[in-house]
This record gives structure tokens, C-alpha cells and sequence, in this order.
């Protein structure tokens, strides 16, 4: 009896704290940051806890924006919509940014994320722009 109780507890942490992204309900889910509908496929983002909790964003900037709510030590994963795939969710840590006039995103900040770098300079190419890393545009959106 008591390695079941064992078990089902181990059970419950492991299904309480899934760290997986969650499919983000376009034009009903809110923004965590400023409450507007996340309508846009392209631009939209998601913070995970490591207690499994999820926060949606309808761009990467508010996410961005946002981080000063949470201490870093909770945050489990940062997700961003990939540009050219819309709605697949990236890991933000790992993804290109592109800062470009020719990029418009919800709040105004012309930002989007690649999966790929190379996607990202030939984006880079056709609309023009400043590529940035996970690190580099958070110190530009946070100045």
C-alpha cells in the first residue's frame, strides 16, 4: 500500500509539472502582459514555470516585458512563435530575432523569431532589419 501511495504521488509531480508547450487559443486566449486577444500566428509567445504554469503573450516583446513579473529561477521555458512556421512554438533562448519596419507585430515593436539562423539572415536580406540573440534583445526591448 504504501509504495502505491509512492507511486501515484511521483505520478502527480510529474503530470503537474510538464514543461510542454500549450496550444494557444487564437482569438480567445489574452495576453498575460498588456490583456489584448492573441490573434496574430506569427508573433505570439509563451512562458512556462517550472511548476508547469503557462503564461500566453500575443508578441515576444510583451513576454519580454513581462519577465521583470517572475523571478528567473521559476521560469522553466521561454516560447516564441516561429515566423515562417505559424503558431509552432521555439525555444526562445535558442532563436533568431529580427528587428525590421517591414515587420509589423502587435505591439509595434517590428519583432519576430526564427527557429533558424540562416532563415533569419535570408529573411534579414528580403525585408532588411538587425538580427539579435535571445540575450541581445532583451537588453535592446528592456533600454
Amino acid at each position: 500500500m504504501k509504495n502505491l501511495i509512492t507511486l501515484f504521488s511521483l505520478l502527480f509531480v510529474m503530470v503537474s509539472c510538464n514543461l510542454e508547450p500549450k496550444k494557444i487559443n487564437f482569438g480567445e486566449d489574452s495576453c498575460y502582459y498588456c490583456s489584448m486577444t492573441i490573434v496574430d500566428r506569427q508573433h505570439a509567445a509563451q512562458l512556462i514555470t517550472k511548476k508547469g504554469k503557462v503564461y500566453n503573450f500575443d508578441a515576444a516583446e510583451c513576454m519580454i516585458n513581462a519577465l521583470s513579473d517572475f523571478e528567473e529561477a521559476e521560469i522553466g521555458r521561454y516560447l516564441v512563435t516561429d515566423y515562417e512556421t505559424p503558431e509552432k512554438l521555439i525555444d526562445a533562448t535558442s532563436a533568431t530575432f529580427i528587428v525590421s519596419p517591414e515587420i509589423p507585430s502587435p505591439m509595434r515593436a517590428n519583432l519576430a523569431a526564427l527557429a533558424s539562423q540562416a532563415n533569419a539572415v535570408s529573411l534579414q536580406q528580403s525585408k532588411s532589419g538587425e538580427l539579435y540573440s535571445w540575450e541581445e534583445i532583451q537588453l535592446l526591448l528592456n533600454n
